[in-house]
């Protein structure tokens, strides 16, 4: 495995919730979701900093799906919502929670709160938009510091762990740790993306 300069590493956590896991079968459970905690704490051992991002859903979203509207079809009328998705990570509920083994959300160095307007619903933990243009001040903590290199890891693997370890490419050396991942469907598209993009895809735990 590569070398990593610890004080120049950030280790990140994307959405490493219970509400993508079956300990909240009801939401968007990844299937074996809960197990990526050890490879998470693993790799936040060769990083300086260990940040995160959180889904943080208000119950009155946009986007939360119905029987007039099903999950994965498309919400008209909002520019920053684009798909219906069973509701998840609501605020006040267990689904929000991390993920048991994972430290406590005060005791991460910088984290992230994303989809919190009931209008919005980003994938990527840099921007609260599907445009990319309002910060959620991530990309701003790790350039402050100085970081060079971000190692990636959470749920689901195809879908916001991808999408922020892409944001993230423009501006770092990016890793993506497979064993801290899972991912909804046949990863396989997501990694050959990723690879593509210069996204550098290790197996650490």
């Amino acid at each position: 495995m590569r070398k990593f300069d610890w004080k120049s590493t950030a280790s990140l956590d994307i959405d490493c919730q219970r509400g993508f896991s079956p300990l909240c079968p009801n939401e968007l459970p990844v299937p074996d979701g809960h197990t990526i905690v050890d490879a998470l704490n693993a790799q936040a051992q060769l990083a300086m900093y260990r940040v995160g991002s959180m889904d943080c859903h208000p119950s009155n979203a946009v986007w939360i799906a119905s029987k007039e509207h099903p999950q994965l079809s498309p919400v008209k009328g909002f520019i920053n919502a684009d798909l219906y998705w069973n509701a998840h990570c609501i605020v006040g509920t267990e689904g929000i929670e991390l993920l048991p083994g994972l430290p406590e959300v005060a005791e991460y160095d910088f984290m992230v709160f994303k989809g919190i307007r009931p209008d919005m619903h980003p994938y990527g933990a840099c921007y609260h938009d599907l445009f990319e243009t309002l910060s959620t001040g991530l990309i701003d903590y790790l350039r402050m510091r100085e970081v060079k290199t971000v190692i990636v890891g959470g749920l689901a693997l195809d879908v916001c762990v991808k999408a922020t370890a892409i944001q993230l490419a423009k501006r770092f050396d990016v890793v993506v740790n497979l064993a801290a991942c899972r991912p909804i469907g046949d990863p396989k598209a997501a990694i050959e993306e990723m690879i593509q993009k210069g996204i550098e895809a290790i197996s650490y735990a």
